[in-house]
This record gives structure tokens, sequence and C-alpha cells, in this order.
């Protein structure tokens, strides 16, 4: 089993339902990964694209199997289940869940790129990641912490703790 580090996102619709059913919906069937951790929420504001509402993200560690392109298939599915639509780079959505990092592997295949090539640059991955679990490391980018804390004040994160997500009983 491998490590794997999956960032959640939703800006449409029941954006706490949505990221709740996302991580049911993940650990749930054959083959699902087993859960490690769940970060609290964080409603952050929009990075890049158009303009468009605030986010509610969340990271979700697993141990998954030994194939990053199962995992990927996993989450498009997901993905699909709650009408993502991509029309729009960056644009809004019902539901975003990235591959960020698994285990160590490194890759720059275009389909999935490991680790995730703007993970680093991303406070609502590093943040709600640093918080599931505090001794993170970004393959070949160093701590979680480290990165966080180079990145400034300018993207802004509200730790919403009234919006917690819970895991599916039995993971």
């Amino acid at each position: 089993m491998t490590t794997a580090v999956l960032s959640l996102g939703s800006n449409l619709g029941d954006r706490w339902a949505t990221l709740q059913g996302a991580v049911d919906a993940l650990l749930s069937g054959p083959d699902a990964p087993r859960a490690v951790a769940l970060s609290p929420v964080f409603e952050t504001a929009p990075v890049g694209g158009p303009e468009q509402g605030a986010f509610l993200n969340a990271v979700l560690v697993v141990e998954a199997g030994e194939d990053p392109r199962a995992l990927l298939a996993r989450a498009q599915a997901v993905e699909q289940e709650f009408d993502r639509v991509r029309e729009v780079r960056w644009g809004p959505r019902t539901l975003d869940v990235d591959v960020i990092a698994f285990g160590e592997t490194r890759s720059d295949d275009p389909v999935l790129t490991l680790p995730h090539p703007r993970a680093h640059e991303r406070a609502f991955v590093l943040r709600p990641w640093l918080e599931a679990d505090p001794v993170a490391e970004l393959p070949g980018r160093g701590s979680v912490a480290d990165l966080l804390g180079g990145l400034g004040e300018d993207q802004e994160l509200e730790r919403r703790d009234d919006l917690a997500l819970s895991l599916p009983r039995g993971t």
C-alpha cells in the first residue's frame, strides 16, 4: 500500500454536502483506499480562473494500491458522480479531486503529474494537509510546514470547524 494525498474542493451548490459525499464515495466500494487522516474544512478564495465564489477545501490522506492511475480514475469517477463539468480552466465546479502526492512517486506524465505541479504554491492544499499530517513532506519540495510558511499572507483561508467532515463508519 502507498500513502496518497487527495485535495478536495467545491464552490458550487451545497459545498459541504458535496465534500462529505466525495469522502464517502472515495472510501467506499471495491478496492477503496483506506483512510489515514481527514483535514478540517477551510473556506478559501479562488486562485486563478474567472470571477467565482469561495471554495470549501479539505485534504484526505489514504492508503491506496500501487497504481496511482487507479486512484486518479476513482477520483475522476467521484467528480462525475457530483456532476463535475470541465468547461473553463480553473472555473467554478461542484467538485474537484486532485491527486497531490502518491508516496514518493515522481512523474511528468501529462495525465497524472506527481507530485501535483502547483501544490507547493497553494495554501488551500498545504494548510489542510498540514492539519491532517503535521509532519507531511511534498516529494521533491520538502516539508509542507516550510512550504506553507514561505507563501506569505496573500492566500486567504478560514478554518470552518462548523463544517467538519467525517469518515465513513468502518474506515
